[in-house]
């Protein structure tokens, strides 16, 4: 295949995956920035793709089961760089989204929830994630310069009201976990992988292409699972995943032969797994009605 038709379909794997415009991508073709094998921009930092692979655990854990209109993790679209990442709010799940990601002491759940180290800055260019841990950036569209954050309730403190240039206790403990006994084998590739997936919205949410929701769970601060019932095939949306580099080896590393005896839905990097699974339940039309009706009430 000559070099320019390369270059174009970078660029088309890249606006399937990430919504940037197709004249956009393949600028960023021409230019070297992406490529066939990985036609979607890495982080360039660990500390930020940390921060990421934060948001996409626990944005996809946290809102399982009840997503609005497809937003999988809440986002539609991405503009990635090598510097930092831009995000889409899907715009009426935004103070939900918000309030799960901000760190918060419960005394109910018996810890601390959300993302540690992560504040919420007002910024010219739109609301921005900032995260006092390792200094990664995440700035939001769709959500305001200035949103409406969540307050503290019984049983319920965030702490990044409180403390908004130190780290809490609780948030130190929790930081040292996602590099600990809790991480899996493979720290390393877990961030890297976790931060690509949230970087390609658009494959994530074929997930929840048929009702608009879907069951998204981790295991402990290893993995994402993505579970659907209806529409595309888990081996289509595995391929998608897969032709996005998802699982491409970074350029620091030599490619590696593909683990064998994996579960048909795995995707791997090194030691870290994301599962895509399509699993048969029966519905009733009147069922998925009510499902419906049910999780957008809750952000009414």
């Amino acid at each position: 295949m000559s070099g320019n038709s390369n270059r174009k379909r970078a660029a088309r794997l890249c606006t399937q995956a990430t919504g940037v415009p197709y004249r956009s991508a393949l600028e960023w073709a021409e230019q070297g920035r992406i490529s066939r094998t990985l036609p979607v921009p890495d982080a360039f930092r660990s500390e930020q793709r940390a921060f990421e692979a934060w948001v996409a655990l626990v944005g996809g854990e946290s809102l399982k089961d009840s997503q609005l209109d497809g937003a999988v993790m809440g986002f539609t679209r991405s503009l990635p760089t090598p510097d930092g990442l831009v995000l889409q709010v899907h715009t009426p799940m935004a103070e939900r989204l918000l309030a799960e990601l901000m760190p918060r002491v419960d005394v109910y759940y018996g810890g601390l929830r959300g993302v540690p180290g992560l504040r919420v800055r007002s910024s010219p260019r739109g609301c921005l994630l900032r995260d006092l841990a390792g200094g990664g950036e995440i700035l939001l569209h769709g959500v305001g310069r200035s949103p409406r954050l969540p307050v503290d309730t019984q049983g319920v403190r965030y702490v990044g009201r409180r403390s908004r240039r130190r780290l809490h206790a609780l948030e130190v403990a929790e930081l040292a976990d996602w590099t600990g006994s809790l991480a899996g084998d493979d720290p390393v590739s877990r961030d890297r992988l976790l931060s690509r997936l949230l970087r390609r919205p658009r494959l994530v949410n074929l997930a929840a292409e048929a009702h608009g929701w879907a069951n998204s769970y981790c295991h402990q601060y290893q993995d994402m699972v993505l579970e659907w019932c209806c529409g595309q095939d888990a081996s289509v949306v595995k391929d998608k995943l897969l032709r996005s580099g998802l699982d491409a080896p970074p350029d620091s590393l030599p490619s590696a032969e593909a683990p064998v005896g994996l579960h048909p839905g795995t995707i791997a990097l090194g030691g870290a797994r994301i599962y895509v699974r399509r699993i048969e339940l029966a519905h009733t039309t009147q069922g998925l009605v009510r499902t419906g009706e049910s999780i957008r009430g809750r952000y009414v």
